[in-house]
């Protein structure tokens, strides 16, 4: 049988490491192989180099990939030991990585209007996701609007704004210290939007915190919206083996145990048990 090759682990090159301000950072690889395959939603399984080879590897999400020139572009915190000693690297080390893995975002229908809400670095995949939607419909008269519903604790938490609206992206950010954007939750805004539109197709998608990720579920339910959640999990070996990420789901009138790194991390509204 042969392997599959987007979890058979590669070296990819460190193109650059870029502060993003409040322990984020933007790391760049040289990656042709996985820049082809990734979609957004996906996330790639990282060995720390500095790290010692019993150390488990850091699922981080794709926030951008470019077939093209092979560059995978990621987003992460540091948090840990783990994105402490990746936050060190620089150009021309070597990266090992598996993947893309896990089951990303289906791109929405061209006439649906795209409504992203993110966390922190839960902006990052959907970056990417605004960015393929954009680049498919371009020229397009069908075309709907993209719009970001972003939050964070303060305006530092707010990432790529500059980035999505290069996009052409419509930003509505929130922070808990109201330092930029509306005070208080991510949902605030996207509650007086959902109130206010006039209707027909949208399609809500979201990465984030998980009591985030349940308002939108729960907004979507009750509003009738199709909506896909991306959910965030320690991912142990990132290829279902280990079941360190299992998540109950809702499965017909049952429910089911499913595994986030293998299943998702991406799932359609409803199906979550909170």
């Amino acid at each position: 049988m042969t392997a599959d090759p987007t979890r058979a682990p590669v070296s990819a090159a460190v193109l650059s490491l870029e502060d993003l301000g409040a322990g984020y950072r933007r790391l760049r690889l040289s990656a042709p192989g996985a820049a082809s395959e990734a979609a957004p939603g996906r996330f790639v399984h990282v060995r720390v180099p500095s790290l010692d080879a019993s150390a488990m590897r850091r699922p981080i999400s794709v926030c951008d990939a470019d077939p093209a020139t092979g560059v995978l572009t990621l987003v992460f915190k540091v948090v840990g030991r783990g994105t402490a000693a990746l936050a060190t690297v620089r150009e021309g080390d070597r990266v090992d990585l598996m993947g893309p893995l896990g089951n990303g975002f289906p791109l929405p229908p061209e006439d649906a209007e795209l409504l992203l809400v993110g966390g922190g670095y839960g902006v990052a995949p959907l970056y990417f996701l605004a960015r393929s939607f954009l680049s498919r419909a371009a020229g397009r008269p069908e075309a709907r609007s993209v719009r970001l519903f972003v939050g964070g604790r303060t305006k530092a938490d707010l990432l790529l704004l500059d980035d999505f609206r290069a996009l052409g992206v419509e930003i509505r950010p929130a922070t808990d210290d109201g330092s930029f954007g509306t005070k208080g939750l991510v949902t605030a805004p996207l509650d007086a939007f959902l109130d206010a539109r006039p209707g027909g197709r949208a399609v809500l998608c979201a990465c984030g915190p998980a009591p985030m990720l349940r308002a939108v579920d729960e907004r979507a339910q009750s509003r009738g919206l199709d909506a896909w959640l991306s959910l965030d999990r320690r991912m142990l070996c990132g290829v279902g083996a280990c079941l360190g990420c299992t998540q109950v789901v809702r499965d017909g009138g049952a429910t089911a145990t499913v595994r986030v790194c293998a299943d998702g991390p991406v799932f359609p509204q409803g199906r979550i048990v909170w």
